[in-house]
């Protein structure tokens, strides 16, 4: 089934793997974007079209077979986000490394080469989402909330072109690394 979304994204080529639904196309003038996802497999990670899930959705593995820790880091984020008046939600979290070659390989298509892909897209070997040690969060301003308010739960942004996806990388004193420019590092 062929299933296009629109967002928007920032910047100039958007992103790849916003919304554990697929990836992104070029940006129209408009910052807004096609995605034709791959398809959605019961239990490896993946969202159906118009599925919305919180921190505390566990019973669906994208949430649950989070790290414990992360698991936790953002619940409490979500809470306290929402006190600000802001609702969290995840677009990606747990991926199954079947779920996360079908992403690299649709990138891979789209951009042409692996190496153009690999600035979007980890490989499942790679990928922190594999091993459930990442998050992409979604909801209106939840990002930008994440950005100035995660180190206190640990939830730091990794890369550059990604203001969605968040992992616990903060160090000893609280604070977050330097941002890489993308997955390829």
């Amino acid at each position: 089934m062929r299933r296009n979304l629109a967002f928007v994204v920032p910047g100039l080529l958007g992103v790849a793997t916003t919304m554990a639904l697929g990836l992104t196309a070029p940006a129209t003038a408009d910052n807004t974007v096609s995605a034709d996802p791959p398809a959605v497999a019961a239990g490896d990670g993946s969202l159906a079209d118009g599925q919305i899930l919180t921190p505390f959705d566990v019973q669906n593995p994208a949430v649950g077979r989070l790290d414990p820790q992360l698991l936790t880091a953002i619940q409490q984020a979500a809470s306290a986000a929402s006190a600000d008046g802001i609702t969290m939600t995840i677009t990606s979290g747990w991926r199954s490394p079947e779920f996360q070659q079908r992403l690299l390989d649709s990138a891979i298509a789209q951009y042409g080469s692996f190496a153009a892909a690999r600035q979007y897209v980890q490989t499942p070997e790679a990928s922190k989402h594999v091993i459930g040690e990442a998050v992409d969060v979604g909801g209106v301003g939840a990002d930008r909330w994440l950005m100035a308010n995660g180190a206190r739960f640990g939830l730091c942004r990794i890369y550059a072109n990604e203001v969605w996806h968040f992992e616990l990388a903060t160090d000893g004193a609280g604070n977050c690394p330097p941002l890489l420019p993308n997955a390829a590092g």
